[in-house]
């Protein structure tokens, strides 16, 4: 299924005529995985001009067996060079975070950086799937971590655009 899913999804972009997308001043909402407590994060996204977007993500769970989870962050993007329907970044995202461990509340961070590409297809320009890989540095559930960083658009962000 997965393979079936990739491959409809490279024909769609190979086969798609490119126009220029501008998003400065959308606001983009969506999802994100990123951050390390798990918990999927509330992601918004604001192009402020052609070379910088400003974002924020937002995460919370509570589990009866294991406790409060929350991470809430910012994330600065500067653009590389655009294509159409196509942006390659770089990003910088810092984050605080707060879990329990053996009944114990905790807090960590995470600093990540990153390059990536958001991509829209054409005829549903509004939706934007990102990509991102590079380092991150983290103190979360699982201790202390420096490691590298290979997110899909599932994982990365998904951003509908208003």
């Amino acid at each position: 299924m997965f393979k079936k899913s990739l491959f409809f999804l490279l024909l769609l972009v190979i086969s798609s005529p490119s126009w220029a997308l501008n998003k400065m001043g959308r606001l983009g909402v969506g999802m994100s995985n990123q951050l390390v407590t798990e918990a999927p994060a509330l992601s918004i996204k604001i192009q402020q001009s052609r070379t910088f977007a400003l974002g924020g993500l937002l995460s919370f769970r509570s589990d009866e067996d294991e406790g409060t989870t929350y991470g809430a962050g910012v994330k600065l993007y500067r653009n590389l060079f655009a294509e159409p329907l196509l942006d390659f970044y770089m990003a910088l995202t810092l984050a605080t975070l707060g879990y329990e461990e053996n009944g114990k509340n905790k807090s960590g961070y995470q600093v990540d950086g990153t390059l990536g590409s958001e991509f829209h297809f054409e005829g549903i320009e509004s939706l934007g799937f990102s990509f991102e890989f590079g380092f991150s540095a983290n103190k979360g559930p699982n201790g202390r971590r420096i490691e590298t960083l290979g997110q899909n658009f599932l994982k990365a962000a998904l951003h509908f655009y208003l």
